[in-house]
């Protein structure tokens, strides 16, 4: 496995076992990852920070709950554009960047250009996002897809 850097970093069972840990739950004691994976507190210290100096491991942030905090409307929005200039596609980044709304964007093959996953409040709020981003940026199509129910939703890979 590549690291960010370009150098070859090669896990072993115990540290896919201390990754595991961190997913389910990165707030727990180091003693308590090191028992549950069968280590001691120093060994998997080190394994920890070299897999953070490799970029494996990135930020560490907390879950909220969307949902309690007012945020019950989720759209995936596709979006298709004639535009394909660097310019337009600086403007269009920039756009996504500066707006918390965007949880999520992705540049596809086929059909449909970009997909966004959009978090907000209720569809007038989504309305607003909409609008402003159509006043920032040319596209030739939108649709929003409002999510009825999650039914997963995960940031764990399978190691």
């Amino acid at each position: 496995m590549a690291a960010k850097d370009g150098t070859e970093v090669r896990l072993d069972d115990t540290d896919r076992k201390i990754l595991g840990e961190l997913q389910r739950d990165a707030s727990q004691s180091l003693d308590d990852i090191a028992r549950n994976v069968g280590s001691s507190k120093t060994p998997v210290w080190n394994r920890i920070r070299k897999m953070r100096d490799a970029g494996i491991i990135g930020a560490q942030t907390v879950q909220l709950d969307a949902e309690a905090l007012g945020f019950e409307a989720c759209f995936f929005v596709l979006i298709r554009t004639s535009e394909h200039e660097a310019e337009w596609q600086r403007r269009f980044l920039r756009a996504l960047q500066e707006r918390p709304e965007v949880q999520e964007a992705h540049r596809l093959a086929g059909d449909i250009d970009y997909i966004l996953k959009v978090r907000v409040k209720n569809a007038r709020a989504y309305d607003a996002f909409y609008q402003a981003l159509i006043s920032e940026v040319k596209v030739h199509n939108v649709t929003a897809l409002l999510s009825m129910e999650e039914i997963k939703s995960t940031t764990a890979l399978p190691l």
